[in-house]
């Protein structure tokens, strides 16, 4: 690949979520993010899933990694960065309060010690091996948002990370764009342009407009006010502030993660919060109920999470009573409707009041709408444009925005995870996908359990399991009755003539193999009860055979 810069991303294009990018020229490669994605209502039992980065492991291109650089510190951007550095030596780059999110989490996973973090600040230049490195700030729903203008060898590629165009950000610090601006003016070979809101048309609003619509809240709530957001969501908790602050109110946090967030937010200086203001929550809970807001984590109806303990009255310390007003800050992630809209229901049987972002003015999103992505693709004027983060059809509406904007058919790339980009400065070739997908992380298992047992979880869900003994000689002759078992698949007053029809069909397969001349095996039995289930029931459990 001489004289060729090759984009490869690993996570992000196709999905929303785990988004990572590699940036690869002869033996220097560039990482950008490491992030995670929550798991979809299908996948049963699994936490996380993060990028599939086996390109990375392949030949000698562990030693060819420079740097991992990231754009901020959410964790669909920084959420693999502990499972990633066990086999990925290189130092991370971030701002400073993204540097101290991740510090934390390298802390409880027991990485801290084995990583360099390396600290800049919007505005400065790194030199990586032969990469130039100009971050730049961009406005998002969390301080000290970067995306990457990164000169290489074969030009200048510009990596906007999430992005809005927010011009009265919560902390006074708008999108710079004369830095974009003069990334156009030295020729962008290729941008690498945030994709999430590609079907929303229009300008997305500021966080500024939130003040009034959580103020209206404060105005008219009778009782405790209970925020659920993202952990790392720093902007909403200052909005939150004020509107306490306003209204006379003391704040409380529950959750770890959020408190670890806020206290680091706090250190750093991205978040101001005067000391009378917050209380612990065993003070709280103790307050007068028109006195209080609590910061709380499960935005997305985790059911571990705080909110979601909440709305099954599970959690040690809180519990809801009627007159609480509970605001969802947060808009659902793909995937996460259905145990969103649980919790939602839940909190209402418990006497809740819920407000959420249908209803109410309580959420901005943090990604530019579509007027905000041409209006990036006219500053930059790219020579190619390549989608990111997004589904399909966030990365296809991009790219017509992109031909509409003038930009060759040719010289857009509309591509999914594991799809090389090799350009040179006059030319971008897409190469075919490689091998991958996702990899799983269940409980303390990475990549252990992969679509198989996905399946066989969601059958068991579905159908439950058929467990069969068969006791038989060496000569395929069966040794009394099969001992079998059953969950999930039926009901108790129709188990024993299913399990009477299961015996008769492995009496049958036994003789059947003696009778040839064959070796009795689990698989044989195991298709036969497979049909005969499915005909009895129009189920498919889980069928178990141990032949002895």
């Amino acid at each position: 690949m001489t004289n060729v810069l090759r984009i490869l991303p690993l996570g992000g294009l196709g999905e929303i979520g785990k988004n990572m990018t590699a940036i690869e020229y002869g033996d220097d490669i560039l990482i950008v993010d490491a992030g995670v994605m929550f798991p979809e209502n299908d996948m049963l039992g699994i936490d996380l899933i993060i990028p599939d980065y086996h390109y990375l492991m392949e030949g000698d291109r562990l030693s060819k990694v420079r740097a991992i650089l990231i754009t901020h510190g959410h964790e669909d951007h920084i959420g693999a960065l502990p499972h990633l550095v066990d086999d990925i030596v290189a130092p991370i780059y971030g701002t400073p309060l993204t540097l101290g999110l991740i510090e934390n989490k390298l802390r409880e996973s027991k990485h801290l010690h084995e990583v360099e973090l390396i600290s800049f600040r919007a505005g400065e230049v790194l030199q990586i091996g032969p990469f130039k490195v100009e971050p730049f700030h961009v406005a998002h729903s969390i301080p000290d948002c970067v995306g990457f203008g990164i000169t290489t060898p074969a030009g200048l590629i510009v990596h906007t990370g999430d992005y809005k165009f927010d011009h009265t950000p919560i902390d006074g610090w708008p999108p710079d764009f004369a830095k974009l601006a003069e990334f156009s003016q030295r020729g962008v070979l290729a941008l690498l342009a945030d994709s999430t809101n590609a079907d929303r048309p229009g300008w997305t609003e500021s966080e500024m407009d939130l003040l009034k619509g959580f103020e209206d809240v404060f105005r008219h709530a009778p009782g405790r006010i209970i925020v659920a957001t993202f952990a790392s969501l720093i902007s909403r908790v200052q909005i939150a502030a004020a509107s306490a602050i306003k209204f006379n109110r003391k704040m409380a946090i529950a959750g770890r993660s959020m408190r670890d967030a806020v206290k680091i937010a706090r250190k750093l200086g991205y978040l101001e919060l005067p000391d009378d203001l917050l209380v612990d929550l065993g003070v709280a809970v103790k307050m007068p109920a028109n006195e209080v807001i609590i910061m709380v984590t499960g935005s997305q109806g985790e059911p571990s999470a705080v909110l979601g303990r909440l709305a099954r009255g599970q959690h040690n310390q809180l519990s809801i009573q009627e007159g609480d007003t509970v605001i969802f800050s947060a808009h659902p992630i793909p995937g996460n409707e259905e145990l969103i809209y649980r919790t939602i229901n839940q909190l209402y049987r418990r006497g809740a009041t819920v407000l959420y972002d249908r209803i109410a003015k309580i959420h901005v999103s943090g990604h530019a709408s579509r007027e905000e992505m041409k209006l990036l693709i006219n500053l930059i004027r790219p020579l190619f444009l390549i989608p990111i983060h997004g589904e399909l059809r966030h990365l296809k509406l991009h790219a017509e925005m992109g031909k509409a904007l003038g930009i060759p058919d040719e010289r857009i790339a509309v591509v999914e995870n594991g799809t090389p980009i090799d350009l040179t400065p006059y030319s971008m070739t897409v190469r075919d996908r490689l091998p991958g997908g996702y990899v799983f992380v269940d409980g303390a298992g990475v990549g252990d359990i992969g679509w198989a047992e996905v399946r066989d979880r969601d059958r068991l869900a579905q159908a439950g399991y058929f467990f069969a003994v068969v006791h038989a000689t060496g000569r395929g002759e069966m040794i009394g009755k099969p001992q079998m078992s059953t969950r999930g698949l039926i009901n108790e007053k129709e188990q024993d003539d299913l399990l009477k029809g299961a015996e008769e069909t492995i009496v049958r397969v036994v003789r059947e193999a003696a009778a040839a001349g064959r070796e009795l095996t689990a698989g044989q039995v195991e298709a036969a009860l497979n049909r005969y289930i499915y005909d009895e029931t129009r189920k498919r459990p889980v069928i178990e055979v141990v032949v002895v």
